[in-house]
């Protein structure tokens, strides 16, 4: 029998999501959002828990869309599913830690930027490298990128596809911390333990007063860009040259 494509662990409160394709590097296909969508509903309603962390197993964080599913056209479950999935994971009623280590590109930062808090150990590499792929950010990138780091800074990250360290991450405001390697758990759990010691109904609320003054409550945010994607460029691979290869990575460490 495989291994479950998402993991959950639940410890004293905290609730651990772990993407399960190491030997892929994570990259995202939609066996893979069916699962993080089931744990992310369930989430929703658990009251045992008061903070969620999403990290990836093995060497990366995500390594983005697995192109693979893509040129095999592979079937979601509905048109949107893999936006709209983004779109419960940011509304989580509680708050979300993204622990990045390794790569997270792509389909993976769009991924990560919907949680709350971004943690990156010293070695991660983030960058939006769609671009590089002849693809489109149709999961909540071009809402998400600059809302962290400003629309001109968003702009020459999508427009270059620069693969960029957690330290220039930091800076910039795409990660909340950069840690090294070695602490990235102890970091990131010392974090969860200090928003669960707080009143999670607070935090709840917390977060949707904040939803609420950025617009966010019931508003599609990373489906919203996949319809307008839809709406106005050919549907992939029609009239894009179809990638060979599998998760959206470089062909060697950068």
């Amino acid at each position: 029998m495989a291994d479950p494509l998402v993991l959950r662990h639940d410890d004293g409160g905290v609730a651990t999501l772990t993407l399960n394709r190491p030997e892929k590097l994570n990259a995202l296909n939609p066996a893979m959002f069916v699962a993080l969508r089931r744990h992310v509903e369930a989430l929703a309603a658990a009251d045992g828990i008061g903070c969620v962390v999403l990290n990836g197993a093995g060497r990366a964080f995500s390594a983005g869309h697995d192109l693979g599913a893509i040129a095999s056209r592979e079937p979601a479950p509905s048109r949107h599913y893999e936006p709209e999935t983004i779109d419960l994971l940011e509304a989580l009623p509680k708050p979300t830690i993204a622990k990045i280590r390794g790569y997270c590109f792509t389909g993976g930062l769009e991924l990560a930027l919907a949680c709350d808090l971004l943690v990156a150990a010293g070695s991660a590499q983030l960058g939006d490298t769609h671009g590089q792929w002849g693809l489109v950010p149709a999961w909540g990138m071009s809402v998400r990128l600059p809302e962290r780091v400003g629309r001109a800074r968003a702009k020459e990250l999508m427009f270059t596809s620069r693969r960029i360290s957690a330290a220039t991450a930091a800076e910039i405001g795409l990660v909340d911390r950069c840690v090294p390697d070695d602490e990235l758990d102890a970091s990131v759990a010392a974090l969860a333990a200090e928003i669960i010691a707080n009143s999670w109904g607070t935090n709840r609320i917390d977060k949707a007063l904040l939803a609420a003054r950025s617009g966010m409550p019931g508003r599609p945010r990373s489906s919203s860009s996949a319809a307008c994607r839809s709406a106005s460029l050919p549907t992939w691979p029609s009239g894009w040259d179809a990638p060979t290869s599998g998760g959206d990575r470089p062909a060697a460490p950068v």
